[in-house]
């Protein structure tokens, strides 16, 4: 980043501890910093800071080979290091959230590589404040943060990458990709993609062969590597246990939506029966996969098309659940419970008569709202950077990519937690997108009255 700071980058910065500081009072006020999965890492931090065992599970409890690959190591090592110090998650917090300073104000430095000027600071914070997922999982025990880096990370070294030449940003990408993969597992598939791009672009350009290779290479060898530890301890080869887990746990949504939620809640209920009745992890494994491949044989159109509308929600859905989670109008157990009805499923049951129940009992509806206004802005912007031809067309194509795979692979279960990696850089492009708008807005006003 640049060494020398204007005054307008040290306003910057202090809005954003403010505003930082802000949503931590809130989380201090009303603690609700652990989801359902956070309690996973935590103990996997502990284990390895007591036993250096990489282990998710309760210690006390007897083992189960699931909980020895369903979480990578970056996030509980990360939680291990401050437990070093001082077993405390408020300090997390704190460090979490000048991760987020820090992300957001490397993601206004990448934006000036590509044109973004000062001026639209009022607009890239508007955006940012107005998606207050960001500083809801900032003040969360959960890894999509660090996450959130690796991408900026990334998607930074491929632009130099691109405009320079010059192949140790292939190595900086890789560095990302592998952290990122390492913190949770729905980007190890993106290793492959990666080597492809690499090998594209050494092709593409006919020089810096090996480099590219070597680059590529980095991140599958780390992959097959973890796979093969994760065999000597579980007795299959794979990456995560989780990966086994949603390829039924995608269904149960869909099912919920298309046969009634009874209907979903036995078909997992049953499942899960089945998967626990076999005694070796493997077959457990096995069995959850094939399974997955089995229904979505069975449903393929449908289930694709339902996917795939999932997937495009990710892309403006407001965050109102985690919202009201984080400041405690909704908890894990009335939500698993399903007495907590959300606005689609209100609506759907009851039409517009049973929305303004929903309204009167969820005073979070409006805050919503306009959380969503500002999502449409943005995803209108987005579309406009795309189109953008000032902009490299491959800076452009590698947006979509990103945005695309984190959406795609995110289906059915899309909520603002699995949009937190790519929502700085959709952010970030959108608000090129409208300074581009507005620029040539203005030189036509030059001109015009220039003319005149």
């Amino acid at each position: 980043m640049n060494r020398i700071l204007t005054k307008r980058d040290f306003r910057f910065l202090l809005l954003l501890l403010v505003v930082h500081g802000f949503f931590f009072v809130i989380a201090l006020n009303y603690k609700r910093i652990y989801t359902g999965d956070s309690f996973e890492y935590v103990y996997a931090a502990l284990n390895i800071k007591n036993h250096g065992w990489f282990y998710a599970g309760n210690p006390a409890l007897p083992v189960e080979a699931e909980y020895l690959t369903i979480r990578p190591p970056v996030y509980p090592l990360f939680l291990a290091f401050v437990y070093l110090f001082t077993v405390n998650n408020w300090v997390v917090i704190i460090l979490q959230n000048l991760l987020s300073i820090f992300n957001i104000f490397y993601l206004r430095d990448t934006l000036r590589k590509l044109g973004y000027t000062r001026h639209m600071d009022y607009l890239l914070v508007a955006f940012i404040i107005l998606y207050p997922a960001q500083f809801v999982h900032t003040n969360t025990i959960v890894p999509d943060l660090f996450l959130q880096t690796c991408v900026l990370v990334y998607f930074r070294h491929f632009t130099w990458l691109w405009k320079t030449k010059r192949w140790r940003n292939a190595f900086w990408m890789s560095a990302a990709l592998i952290v990122g993969l390492f913190t949770k597992p729905v980007l190890y598939p993106f290793a492959l993609v990666h080597c492809v791009l690499l090998l594209y672009i050494a092709a593409r350009w006919n020089t810096g062969y090996f480099r590219a290779l070597l680059a590529a290479a980095i991140p599958l060898l780390l992959v097959f590597s973890y796979m093969s530890w994760n065999y000597t301890r579980t007795g299959k080869v794979h990456f995560s246990s989780n990966q086994s887990f949603n390829a039924i746990y995608y269904y149960y949504f869909y099912f919920s939506d298309t046969q009634g939620a009874a209907y979903a809640q036995d078909f997992l209920d049953s499942e899960r029966e089945k998967i626990a009745a076999m005694p070796d992890f493997t077959e457990r494994y096995d069995y959850a996969n094939k399974r997955g491949v089995e229904l979505l044989k069975e449903n393929f159109a449908p289930y694709m098309l339902y996917h795939l509308k999932h997937s495009a929600r990710l892309l403006v859905d407001p965050g109102k659940g985690e919202w009201d989670m984080f400041t405690g109008r909704l908890t894990l157990g009335n939500l698993y419970k399903g007495s907590k009805v959300g606005f689609y499923a209100t609506f759907k049951k009851g039409g517009f008569q049973a929305l303004w129940q929903y309204i009167e009992e969820n005073p979070s509806f409006f805050l919503a709202i306009v959380v969503l206004l500002f999502n449409c802005l943005r995803l209108v912007g987005l579309f406009i950077f795309l189109l953008d031809r000032d902009q490299y067309l491959a800076i452009r194509l590698m947006v979509v990519l990103l945005i695309g795979y984190f959406a795609i692979t995110t289906g059915p279960i899309a909520n603002s937690r699995y949009f937190m990696p790519i929502s700085l850089l959709t952010i970030g492009c959108a608000t090129l997108g409208y300074q581009s708008v507005l620029r040539k807005h203005h030189n036509k006003a030059i001109i015009a009255s220039t003319v005149a």
